[in-house]
């Protein structure tokens, strides 16, 4: 039976604020319990390089307010995942990442090659990555939100940028129902940017490890990302439009 399309990412427009409350994880029954495990094997075998680590998943979201929306979450593994993909056990597991919308200083996007050894081989992106829980009773909120994503813009692209010059920039919903919370950092040259990553990447490769970002590109609009080759990511499309719409209104709102 061939795969059906996957329902293209939606901007959940308006999010000014973003509550989070962790919920218990579902009971899996017996069956399922097994299923995953079995694919979790089968998985391992074909990628002995996969770890089953913490990682957090959707359990909800719905408004609170105009402009605050509240996001509930479960902690689980990754094996969890494994069970989108059963048609007799399957369950609903949309995951929680974060990214960064880092434009340049001339009104550029930077986005990046996932390396043949991420989740995404081959497809542009920003940067970012899937969000993992704190400690067992530390509680997940906005700040660690940031900070991770500060974190994953200074592993995969060398770009270091202060947690709290990140803004909340959009929200999505994307393929299996994840939710993707995007920040947007300041501008920087993208001579800049490009030397940091040729730096982080030099320094990768000699330590013997494969960059997580392969190539980086910088775009002004979606109608560019098709022009960049090989595929994007289910939200890209979706965040590069909404790049547009930012930098034509900063220049609006800018003194004459």
């Amino acid at each position: 039976m061939p795969t059906p399309p996957q329902a293209p990412a939606t901007e959940l427009p308006g999010v000014r604020d973003l509550l989070l409350a962790e919920v218990d994880p579902p009971s899996l029954s017996e069956a399922q319990i097994a299923a995953m495990n079995r694919r979790w094997e089968k998985a391992v075998e074909a990628n002995p390089a996969l770890f089953d680590g913490p990682t957090v998943v959707c359990a909800g979201v719905s408004w609170k307010g105009p402009e605050t929306l509240l996001l509930t979450w479960y902690r689980a593994t990754y094996r969890l995942f494994l069970l989108r993909q059963d048609p007799e056990h399957g369950l609903s597991v949309p995951s929680v990442f974060v990214s960064v919308a880092q434009p340049t200083d001339d009104g550029r996007l930077l986005v990046g090659r996932g390396a043949s050894s991420t989740a995404h081989p081959g497809a542009w992106q920003l940067p970012g990555g899937t969000m993992e829980p704190a400690g067992t009773g530390t509680a997940l909120d906005m700040e660690c939100l940031r900070r991770h994503a500060a974190r994953e813009l200074a592993e995969e692209v060398g770009h270091v940028v202060a947690t709290e010059d990140l803004r909340l920039w959009t929200v999505t919903r994307g393929r299996n129902g994840s939710v993707g919370v995007h920040f947007r950092a300041p501008a920087c040259p993208a001579d800049a940017l490009s030397g940091q990553y040729a730096r982080l990447a030099a320094a990768e490769v000699a330590q013997g490890r494969t960059p997580e970002l392969d190539r980086i590109a910088f775009i002004r609009s979606h109608a560019e990302v098709g022009e960049l080759g090989g595929t994007g990511v289910n939200v890209l499309q979706v965040l590069a439009a909404r790049h547009a719409v930012t930098i034509s209104s900063d220049r609006r709102d800018r003194p004459r």
